[in-house]
């Protein structure tokens, strides 16, 4: 119960909660750019509770708008936040963990995908980290597209897998 309200009160006074609502973030994403720069950083006080990092009108009104619109209709995922981190730890070498960046398009690990090419069946299979064909690997579909046929495709639409997507939407 203690973490709770604990978690409530956090999340009470984080900068800039409660100052913008989905009603209110289009008309002060508009008034962004009528603001000085004087009235930008009074801005930013109070939507960062900090200081602004400088006098760059462009790099305000960009981080602003970002916030009113992260405070009016939420930021980014828990899964978007870590995979940030991961890669952010991999750039700075603070991490000897590899992060494994999927495409949500990508079938499950395991997948065969079929496609006939000249007469010929040619067998992919998804792997986790990339796609097998002939027992050679691939980063992506579009290359073994290019492989199998010697030109530029995208490998979603060759393998059929763009249009289906589309009819489930």
């Amino acid at each position: 119960m203690q973490t709770v309200s604990k978690r409530v009160n956090e999340k009470a006074q984080r900068p800039g909660e409660n100052v913008v609502s989905n009603a209110s973030a289009i008309p002060r994403l508009a008034a962004l750019k009528r603001m000085s720069v004087k009235e930008l950083k009074a801005e930013w006080q109070v939507l960062m509770a900090a200081p602004a990092p400088n006098n760059s009108r462009s790099y305000l009104e960009l981080r602003l708008g970002y916030r009113i619109q992260e405070l009016s209709v939420g930021g980014l995922t828990r899964e978007t936040r870590r995979m940030l981190d991961l890669l952010a730890d991999e750039v700075d070498g603070s991490s000897d963990r590899k992060a494994i960046i999927t495409d949500a398009r990508n079938p499950v690990a395991g997948t065969r995908l079929v496609r006939e090419w000249d007469s010929v069946e040619h067998t992919v299979t998804v792997m986790r980290d990339g796609f097998d064909w002939q027992g050679r690997r691939f980063k992506s579909l579009s290359a073994v597209a290019k492989a199998i046929t010697g030109t530029q495709w995208n490998g979603y639409r060759f393998f059929g897998l763009r249009e289906a997507r589309r009819h489930e939407r």
